[in-house]
């Protein structure tokens, strides 16, 4: 009876391992980790559930508003139409402040900033639903089947995505220079004018400052209804991956999960090599 015990302990933790081994335990409700070399999927949970994704919307955002090859240093005034009235959400950007659009593009990519974005949507030739257009046209071309554009800013829950349209959206982001430059840096100031102090931002990704990380692309969205939403592409064992996690119920497990992903595939590479 001890001998039955006994195998039946050895036989739990040897499946219990070759499991850990083989999942990278990821707590977030969806995800997709994916190689954008090869576009093999290395893992997906959930990856074709259409939920909301908040302010990951900025990366169509950004990419919408770089394919008008708009003026970059054309300055846009944050007018009363740019302040959330859906969520109520702060900004520190006053309104009858101006900056260039690039600071507005930099803001709205690295840290979040949704007057920011809604300024980027508003001043698009056409206006606002004009904008929302392109971004779902664009999100077409990109073979995105499963999503929805609503707004530049993503604080209406009607943006929405499956975790697989959104590793294709960002292998298609990682293909412009300024939303690799803008949604990595790590803290920027601007000048609001009017003698005003300058206002310091941060990346809204802690990762983007750990030197353990090569991120090429970056961005985070939190609202009730998507929960906390991370999407990455960084440079792995010597490949590009995608990760896109989805709903994070606890306010570091987007960041936990990220990183047991990393070290995941890590090891796994260390048992190829081997």
């Amino acid at each position: 009876m001890k001998l039955v015990i006994l195998l039946l302990c050895v036989i739990s933790f040897y499946t219990s391992h070759t499991f850990a081994k083989n999942n990278p335990d990821i707590k977030s409700q969806a995800a997709m980790i994916f190689n954008a070399q090869n576009e093999r999927v290395i893992y997906d949970k959930n990856a074709d559930k259409v939920m909301p994704i908040a302010s990951i919307t900025k990366l169509m955002t950004a990419m919408v508003t770089l394919d008008a090859r708009l003026s970059p240093n054309e300055k846009i005034t944050i007018t009363q139409a740019d302040v959330d009235k859906l969520k109520r959400t702060s900004s520190r950007l006053p309104v009858g402040s101006s900056y260039p659009r690039h600071e507005l593009l930099r803001l709205a990519l690295m840290s979040s900033e949704n007057r920011a974005a809604a300024a980027l949507g508003r001043t698009y030739p056409g206006g606002t639903q004009a904008f929302v257009n392109a971004m779902n046209l664009k999100a077409k071309k990109i073979g995105m089947t499963n999503s929805r554009f609503v707004d530049s800013s993503g604080l209406n829950s009607n943006n929405v995505a499956t975790a697989r349209d959104l590793a294709k959206l960002v292998a298609a982001s990682n293909n412009y220079a300024a939303i690799r430059e803008f949604s990595t840096t790590s803290q920027h100031s601007v000048s609001p004018g009017n003698k005003r102090r300058l206002l310091q931002y941060v990346n809204s990704n802690s990762l983007v400052r750990n030197q353990g990380w090569a991120i090429d692309v970056s961005k985070t969205g939190y609202l009730s209804e998507a929960g906390r939403c991370l999407v990455m592409q960084a440079n792995i064992s010597g490949q590009p991956v995608v990760i896109v996690l989805l709903n994070s119920w606890g306010k570091n497990t987007r960041i936990g999960d990220a990183n047991r992903v990393k070290k995941w595939i890590e090891s796994k590479q260390g048992r190829r090599q081997a």
